[in-house]
């Protein structure tokens, strides 16, 4: 498929059907993300793929609480996969420091938006999210101290009849500007 078709076919998906993800597509998914670029090829990212229970679930419990309930649907994911943001060698450091920029985040969402191209790809559905209990993740996962939780993303395929919305998004007219602002 060409790539504006995938881009245009890739949603988020918030229900899923119990039917489990091939470890070959589940694998070319994370080749893709392992292949994104990053600054100074500092590759920040570790992924944990979540798959079994009773793991799956109680890092799907994690993802919302009683109060803000909009991932429930992560209870029905067949596969979780939590991002963790590695610690920056001190080279990256000074230079966040110097210029005031958060590089891993950017570099996080550009492996996790390979990620989720290639599971497009493949026919399975994702989410991302960054609405979890950093906490509690890091605690069932033993996340070493020093590692942050910076994504969670559901993976498997989407409940069968689950359509394609339209995107909204703003004209080229609106966010495009030649030269100058």
């Amino acid at each position: 498929m060409s790539f504006l078709t995938l881009i245009t076919q890739r949603q988020s998906v918030r229900k899923y059907s119990s039917r489990p993800v091939e470890t070959e597509k589940l694998n070319r998914c994370l080749e893709a993300a392992r292949l994104a670029p990053s600054a100074s090829n500092s590759q920040p990212w570790h992924y944990i793929v979540v798959d079994k229970e009773p793991e799956r679930t109680q890092v799907a419990n994690a993802t919302f609480s009683d109060m803000v309930k909009f991932n429930r649907f992560t209870l029905q994911v067949p596969v979780l996969v939590v991002l963790l943001l590695e610690k920056p060698r001190l080279l990256n450091r000074f230079a966040m420091i110097l210029k005031n920029k958060e590089w891993r985040l950017i570099d996080i969402g550009i492996t996790a938006e390979h990620f989720c191209l290639q599971a497009e790809e493949e026919g399975l559905g994702t989410c991302m999210m960054g609405w979890f209990n950093e906490k509690e993740l890091k605690k069932l996962l033993s996340v070493p101290a020093d590692k942050a939780v910076g994504l969670v993303i559901s993976l498997g395929y989407a409940e069968e009849g689950y359509t394609l919305r339209k995107k909204i998004r703003k004209p080229l007219e609106e966010m495009v500007s030649y030269n100058k602002y």
